[in-house]
């Protein structure tokens, strides 16, 4: 899906394909693709890149244009089970036009895109908007892993656990793309001439380069809690099972032991108590029985197993 926008009055507004100068490429079929690599010479590599949610952060310089792969979140699905994944998205910088190409549906909305004054301010903003992304996503995941931290304090489901587990690894996404995003808002810092950037919008660079800091520190913090939760719940859940085996083996003695006296009074040789005739015996057998369950727990009360 290719969608055409031109400034009007520091707005990106819709427009023709002959005056537009941002152009958005949604998912592009093969024609579009055919036409991205054929007519602007755009390196079918980098453009494959903008596709591939493994690809890393990274500025290619060509001859009439700059490609630039950042990363982004990837829209979530309830299908996904708490596993939030990371997307690319590709920036290709020409003289007189702006190409954005990504696998998922791309928007300018929001007071980000307001004020522009050239393709780079739009180019920044882009920028600037996947890391609000990620902001939103971490906000997301810090609500979601405080519900499922309620959730294990009342019962130890697998299935909380396991969403507990995605939420990680999710983090771990994220830290990876933010961090490979920073190596790229650097690259821009340091090649700055090379993107004809004004002076305004290398003050809004650094303001660029200080969210992502920001970004990537809140990633890491809950990374580290939800680790550290994730540690202590391994340590309760290994608590919780050796006290329920305790328990069960100091039941298992208390039954042993009965069954023990029980089977000594029942073997077939002569006992120093009546055979027949008296009944007594039974009950001296069953208080023996129950005074050793007596003790058995006794022993247990006293030595605090």
């Amino acid at each position: 899906m290719l969608k055409t926008y031109a400034f009007v009055e520091g707005k990106l507004v819709s427009a023709t394909f002959e005056a537009a100068q941002v152009f958005v490429y949604s998912d592009p079929d093969e024609a579009q693709r055919a036409y991205l690599v054929n007519s602007l010479l755009i390196d079918e590599h980098t453009l494959h890149s903008s596709f591939d949610p493994d690809e890393l952060g990274r500025i290619e310089y060509e001859i009439d244009h700059v490609a630039v792969i950042v990363k982004r979140p990837r829209r979530y699905c309830s299908a996904d089970n708490f596993l939030l994944k990371v997307s690319s998205i590709g920036l290709f910088i020409f003289t007189d036009k702006l190409i954005i190409v990504s696998a998922d549906e791309f928007t300018f909305e929001g007071r980000l895109f307001g004020r522009l004054r050239s393709i780079q301010d739009v180019f920044l903003r882009v920028i600037f908007t996947c890391i609000r992304h990620f902001e939103e996503h971490l906000t997301v995941i810090h609500s979601i892993s405080d519900e499922l931290e309620q959730e294990l304090n009342k019962s130890m489901s697998n299935k909380s656990l396991f969403n507990m587990f995605n939420l990680e690894k999710s983090l771990v996404y994220y830290l990876n793309a933010i961090n490979s995003n920073s190596k790229v808002i650097e690259k821009l810092k340091n090649n700055a001439a090379k993107f004809a950037f004004s002076t305004e919008t290398l003050e809004y660079l650094e303001d660029v380069i200080i969210e992502n800091a920001q970004c990537y520190e809140q990633a890491n913090t809950y990374s580290q809690v939800l680790s550290s939760l994730m540690d202590a719940r391994a340590s309760v859940i290994n608590n919780n099972l050796s006290i329920r085996l305790k328990t069960l083996t100091i039941f298992s003695i208390c039954i042993m032991m009965p069954t023990l006296v029980v089977s000594l009074f029942s073997m077939n040789v002569k006992l120093p108590v009546p055979q027949e005739g008296a009944i007594w015996p039974f009950w001296m057998i069953m208080t023996i029985a129950v005074a050793s369950i007596i003790t058995i727990l006794t022993i247990w009360r006293v030595r605090k197993w």
